[in-house]
C-alpha cells in the first residue's frame, strides 16, 4: 500500500479496535483435479487423480456448508461464503439457502484447480464473467466479492474484476485495514489474515483444532500488546473442513469468544466492511 492508497483507508465507525469477519470457502474443483492437500497426503505418481482427496472436498457442498449454516444461525452471525461457480451451478439449492438465511455470497472462481496466475487475460476475464453469471443466477444477487484460488492473482486479475463490476478483493496481504485498490474502478482492497483458518492450521501444518479457537482467544487476551489502534481479522473456514463435527466445535468456540469480548471485537463480513469503505471514501 503506498501513500496515496493510506490516504483512501476505512475509518472504523464503531468502538472496537478489531473488525473480525466471519468467511466461509465453498470450494470446488474440475472433473480432472483434485486438492493437492488432503488429511491422507496420497503420494500418488504425477498425473494421478487422488480420488481420496476428491472425496474428501465433495463433503463441502454435501454437508459442510448446511452444518456451518446451522452454527451461524445458533450464533446469530452473519458470513461471507466465497464459492467456486462450478459449485454453485451444481448446488443450486445450497446457493438459495446461503442467502435466504441471510449471508453473502462472493466469487471464488469457477474452479480451484483454475488458478489466475496461469491464464492469460481473455481467460481471465471468461472465467470471472462466468463466475457473475452463474452466481447472479443461482443466488439471485450479484456477486460484489473476488478471492482467487489460494488468494494469488494474475497481473491482469485487478483490472478485469474492477471492469467486471465488483466491489472488492479478498487477495490483499499488505494492510491491516481495507483500502481503495484502484480509483478508476472504486475496487477496494479487503485485507485477508490467515492465522485463524481451518486449512493451513490443521491440514498444511497438522495442527491440533483446538489451536483455532486458542489463537483467537491468545489474540484477544493480549491485544493490548500488539500497538496496533485497529485492525480487520478473519474467522475463516471451509465447509469441507472444518464443516465436520470436530471442526464445529472450534468454529462455535471461537465464534462464543467474540460475543464475549464485545470491548474489543465488532463481528462483521467482507460484505460490510467493503460498503464502508465505498461510503466513506466517496465523500474525499
Amino acid at each position: 500500500m503506498n501513500e496515496s492508497q493510506a490516504q483512501l483507508t476505512l475509518t472504523f465507525p464503531w468502538s472496537q479496535p478489531i473488525g473480525l469477519s466471519v468467511s466461509v470457502m465453498l470450494e470446488g474443483w474440475t472433473d480432472q483435479a483434485s486438492p493437492e492437500a488432503g488429511p491422507m497426503g496420497n503420494p500418488l505418481h504425477s498425473g494421478v487423480l487422488d480420488s481420496q482427496a476428491r472425496n474428501w472436498a465433495d463433503y463441502g457442498a454435501v454437508c459442510g456448508a448446511q452444518n456451518v449454516l446451522r452454527v451461524f444461525d445458533r450464533h446469530q452471525v452473519q458470513a461471507v461464503f466465497y464459492m467456486s461457480g462450478l459449485i454453485a451451478e451444481r448446488n443450486a439449492d445450497l446457493v438459495k439457502s446461503i442467502v435466504q438465511a441471510g449471508h453473502f455470497v462472493a466469487a471464488h472462481s469457477w474452479a480451484q484447480d483454475q488458478m489466475p496466475a496461469y491464464q492469460n487475460p481473455e481467460e481471465q476475464k471468461s472465467t470471472i464473467l462466468r463466475c457473475v453469471e452463474t452466481l447472479r443466477e443461482t443466488s439471485g444477487t450479484t456477486p460484489l466479492g473476488w478471492m482467487s484460488p489460494r488468494c494469488t492473482p494474475g497481473t491482469d486479475t485487478v483490472r478485469l474484476l474492477g471492469e467486471a463490476g465488483f466491489l472488492w478483493t479478498a487477495d490483499i496481504f499488505d494492510a491491516d485495514l481495507p483500502y481503495v485498490l484502484d480509483r478508476t474502478t472504486g475496487l477496494i482492497a479487503m485485507p485477508f489474515s490467515v492465522e485463524i483458518n481451518d486449512m493451513p492450521l490443521s491440514i498444511r501444518y497438522g495442527n491440533a483444532p483446538s489451536t483455532y479457537s486458542e489463537i483467537l482467544q491468545r489474540l484477544l487476551d493480549n491485544w493490548q500488546a500488539t500497538c496496533v489502534p485497529c485492525a480487520c481479522l478473519d474467522l475463516t473456514v471451509h465447509s469441507h473442513v472444518f464443516g465436520r463435527p470436530y471442526g464445529l466445535v472450534e468454529l462455535a468456540a471461537s465464534l462464543e469468544l467474540a460475543h464475549e469480548r464485545t470491548e474489543l471485537v465488532h463481528l462483521t463480513t467482507h460484505h460490510e466492511l467493503a460498503r464502508l469503505c465505498q461510503q466513506q471514501l466517496s465523500h474525499k
